[in-house]
């Protein structure tokens, strides 16, 4: 049973801060500028360790400095190298880096202040059981004391940030669910159980039976809404809560959300609440078998950013004494702004504003791109036919690259609304939206592969499509590298196609 009865759809689409739901954050974050707190956990315990190896390390070389003690060295390394080593074993095994969403800082300090205990006591027994010149020195155990304000310093700060990061939408994956069910109510349970999932809202084909909230989180319309709801750029999981006993059901509605980039979930609960939290927690971890989507690993979503951010920064170290050339050019050409502003489609449908050196008058710019670009197009001014030749129009772009909006190498993003012929270039392909499911890039697969310049046939927006989808589902370092040298040759061999 559900706990609330059924209201009049009008007043499920009405305006309301009570409309946001339990688990709204206070800022809602594009999943692409989302952190997986179990990497950041990683890096905190990094951190720790380096930090306090470096200052047992100094600590050593105090102790080895003291005059007229020979074994120090060895005892020093044997008692603080043993105290670290267990400190570092017991901060993981006492959990000091899950940082449970409703865990108080002292409780969360009573656990460091438990594992420096325990790596103290190593310390002590070491120091006791190898005496330096038959006379134990209590030089290693204070020198390990003196590690405790460090660490509850540091774990004061990785508690911080990590809180400050869940208040700002920024640590907790977001979830949609399609179905207004019993199995819905289970996980929105463990949801505010655990605190692991923000559930931002549900949707169900059966309004007319549906509650207006499950629990408090809102029911925001049909599955036909969910599709272009404006809710989805910041969702990194659509979960299914229809019984899986109804296959055709369960079948229906992959096929159906198919079209969006996000990937897909089906919770099945089996009516224990340990069972729905450990669901919820795989959830949180996309361990869950996807029935559809393609996610890849965060090491690979780190290695690809850091890629990004050094081919950026030297891209545009090399490239602005040319960008300054241009932007005067375009200037001196003809009346306008120098660069030409585009919203266009990012990662997971979010609408991000694309940054280009304008190429045609200002007067005839096209920002929802109803018009392709066409060989001799009258729009395009003297200057702007050469830069975008020789795609020198593009480099701005490398500006997105360093604010996280795209990447060097991925789909080419394509404008909101782009037409080809009168038809939404969007709705001529089913798998148009996969190639959502990474950032866009300034180069790309298909780039290199032909696919440039204008979709101006269904042809040539299926071909696109499928390079991209390609690319995606490929996706390395080494696949990354390879376009990335490739893209000049490519360009400049190309004199045939329009740009």
């Amino acid at each position: 049973m559900v706990p609330t009865p059924p209201r009049s759809r009008t007043s499920r689409h009405s305006p309301s801060s009570a409309r946001r739901g339990p688990f709204r954050p206070e800022h809602l974050v594009p999943a692409r500028a989302r952190f997986e707190a179990r990497a950041l956990a990683r890096a905190f315990r990094a951190v720790d360790a380096l930090i306090a190896a470096g200052y047992c390390a100094a600590m050593f070389a105090i102790m080895s400095q003291r005059p007229g003690d020979p074994l120090i060295p060895g005892h020093a390394i044997l008692s603080l190298g043993g105290g670290l080593l267990v400190l570092l074993l017991s901060l993981r095994a006492l959990d000091a880096y899950v940082f449970a969403r409703r865990e108080p800082l002292p409780r969360h300090a009573l656990r460091v202040a438990a594992a420096f205990g325990a790596g103290a006591t190593t310390v002590l027994a070491v120091n006791t059981a190898l005496p330096a010149w038959n006379a134990p020195t209590v030089f290693p155990v204070v020198a390990f004391m003196g590690l405790a304000p460090l660490v509850l310093v540091l774990h004061t700060g990785w508690w911080i940030i990590i809180g400050r990061g869940r208040r700002h939408g920024r640590l907790t994956p977001n979830i949609v669910v399609v179905g207004a069910t019993a199995n819905a109510q289970h996980l929105i349970e463990a949801a505010l159980r655990t605190g692991e999932v923000n559930v931002l809202g549900i949707f169900d084909d059966r309004l007319d039976r549906a509650p207006e909230n499950l629990l408090g989180v809102p029911v925001l319309g049909d599955t036909s809404a969910l599709i272009d709801h404006r809710v989805m750029p910041y969702v990194d999981r659509i979960v299914i809560t229809v019984t899986p006993a109804a296959q055709s059901r369960v079948r229906q509605l992959v096929e159906k959300l198919e079209v969006l980039p996000n990937p897909i979930s089906l919770f099945v609960d089996v009516g224990r609440d340990q069972a729905s939290d450990a669901a919820v927690s795989r959830i949180a971890d996309a361990a869950l078998t996807d029935l559809s989507g393609n996610l890849g690993s965060t090491r690979k979503a780190i290695l690809k950013r850091l890629q990004d951010l050094v081919v950026g920064i030297g891209g545009l170290i090399v490239a602005a004494p040319i960008m300054a050339i241009v932007a005067i050019a375009v200037r001196l050409d003809s009346p306008g702004p120098v660069f030409f502003r585009q919203r266009r489609h990012g990662f997971n449908n979010e609408e991000i504003l694309v940054w280009k050196f304008r190429s045609m008058r200002h007067d005839m710019a096209d920002a929802r791109a109803v018009r392709q670009i066409s060989a001799n197009d009258d729009r395009v001014t003297k200057v702007g036919r050469f830069i975008r030749k020789t795609s020198l129009d593009e480099l701005p772009q490398l500006f997105n690259v360093l604010a996280g909006e795209m990447s060097i190498v991925g789909p080419r993003p394509h404008a909101v609304g782009m037409k080809t012929g009168d038809v939404e270039s969007a709705k001529l392909v089913e798998q148009y939206a996969h190639r959502h499911r990474m950032k866009p890039g300034v180069t790309g697969w298909a780039a290199i592969n032909g696919s440039r310049g204008p979709v101006d046939t269904p042809e040539l927006v299926r071909e696109r499509v499928a390079l991209d989808v390609d690319y995606i589902e490929r996706q390395s370092f080494w696949l990354d590298l390879y376009i990335i040298i490739m893209t000049i040759p490519c360009l400049l061999g190309d004199r045939a196609t329009v740009r």
